[in-house]
């Protein structure tokens, strides 16, 4: 079974990834256990505000060999190959030296003693150089086919500067590691110089950090295109929701309308009795209609898929998969057996209540085969926690101690722990569980630590 990841994003964001081959199908299950001390529930947080806000998916051509791109140099080249695959193949080789770069550095930065992190710095570096000398090795003569090969060439080129800045501001300072640090701010220097003797950007953008930045925005999306593919969002439920919501209203207007009625006959004729009765019949319909619709609504939507994503490639706008989700809040009835069992399997201190939440993802690859080159898809989500902790406390508290005659106080942080289990189910239906503990503050999370695996055939 293809192994499912879930690591930290960014500070307060999680990523969940998987692959795909061709005509392949998985569902991937998301059980969250959030502290009811955080305050989350389907009144303060629906599941259509956090789908919409806090998750985001994305699909696009992989390769597990991020240091030896699958793209070939010949793929590049002008003189091999029809002219109308360059764009194509050039952003897949520099796809493929992007999520290398990001990949690495993140690693990297987690290094905290100098004597791993400089090595491997410089390690990352040359193996960056020289796939960057091979990008350049074939600059197409063809002006049509030169804009692509400049920007996919900038980008990249920024990226690589931007990516070294970030470590090095990032990691540990030695005086020991002089001279890694020096040929690592040669290399951004070499990078910066680059762009500016191909005069790739114009000095009043290069001058504000905004423009520049919003530039190779626009770049990394040009030099995405035929490779991460398009994506379309549909809401399965949206016919039904509109028949619920008539339906509860027509039955509460026939009851509001027979209370009519039924006063209408009692009074001889219109009296500020009347009136006031009526008031009060239309007040109490419009108080309870939302809240009978919702619960009507909660119930028959439970179990049900709520959203459909279609990927489709970007050049000949075929589908290549589709992704239905579900997402929603249960009871610890509705857990299975095997994921009850692993949150059964923390300490006693930590079987505190919790809210769970239910993210369901069914992918079915509708493409046979894929680009050459390529033999997966890689599909991620992210799932972002911010909303999670928006209701906990701020600040530190104090710990005391006492030292002899005089007491001494160290300030602690507030900490708090997220259970999450993951359970993946591919097409022979063999499923993997576990179960991984994130710890978290306010303003980012601390650590991911995944417990046991279990496997049922």
């Amino acid at each position: 079974m293809n192994n499912t990841t879930l690591i930290q994003d960014e500070n307060l964001s999680i990523k969940v990834s998987y692959q795909l081959l061709p005509s392949d199908h998985q569902r991937l299950d998301l059980y969250f256990s959030l502290p009811v001390e955080m305050g989350i529930s389907s009144k303060t947080l629906t599941e259509e505000h956090y789908f919409h806000s806090s998750i985001q998916n994305h699909s696009a051509y992989y390769s597990d060999q991020l240091h030896l791109p699958l793209v070939r140099s010949r793929f590049i080249s002008q003189k091999k190959g029809e002219q109308a695959d360059y764009r194509l193949n050039l952003n897949l080789f520099s796809y493929q030296i992007r999520i290398a770069l990001d990949t690495d550095i993140k690693q990297t930065i987690k290094l905290k003693e100098s004597e791993e992190f400089y090595p491997q710095a410089i390690v990352l570096a040359e193996q960056i150089s020289g796939l960057l000398k091979k990008l350049r090795r074939y600059t197409p003569p063809d002006q049509k086919l030169r804009s692509f090969f400049e920007n996919a060439d900038n980008y990249l080129s920024w990226e690589v500067e931007q990516s070294f800045l970030k470590l090095l501001s990032r990691g540990p300072k030695s005086s020991d590691f002089a001279t890694e640090r020096n040929f690592l701010f040669a290399l951004c220097r070499s990078e910066n110089e680059y762009r500016e003797s191909n005069q790739y950007n114009s000095q009043v953008t290069i001058e504000d950090p905004n423009r520049i930045t919003n530039k190779m925005r626009l770049l990394q999306r040009l030099t995405e295109y035929g490779v991460v593919f398009q994506k379309e969002t549909k809401n399965l439920n949206s016919n039904l929701k509109r028949v619920v919501r008539g339906t509860v209203t027509a039955i509460i207007m026939t009851f509001v309308m027979m209370l009519v009625l039924s006063a209408r006959a009692n009074f001889t004729e219109v009296t500020i009795a009347l009136v006031g009765m009526l008031g009060v019949i239309y007040g109490l319909r419009e108080i309870f209609k939302e809240d009978i619709t919702r619960i009507i609504w909660r119930s028959i939507q439970k179990g049900l898929p709520k959203w459909k994503n279609i990927y489709s490639n970007s050049v000949n706008k075929s589908r290549v998969a589709s992704q239905t989700i579900w997402l929603e809040y249960i009871l610890n009835k509705d857990l299975p057996k095997q994921v009850d069992k692993l949150f059964q399997t923390r300490r006693q201190q930590n079987k505190q209540a919790a809210q769970l939440l239910h993210f369901r993802s069914d992918t079915k690859v509708n493409a046979k085969s894929f680009l050459p080159g390529y033999d997966e898809i890689q599909q991620r989500i992210y799932f972002n926690l911010t909303p999670f902790i928006r209701f906990l406390k701020k600040g530190e508290g104090r710990l005391y101690t006492l030292d002899g005659s005089k007491i001494a106080k160290q300030a602690v942080e507030r900490r708090y722990q997220i259970n999450v289990v993951l359970m993946q189910t591919d097409k022979q239906d063999l499923q993997q569980t576990q179960r991984f503990k994130i710890t978290l503050n306010r303003s980012n999370i601390i650590n991911i630590e995944a417990m046991k695996i279990i496997e049922d055939e």
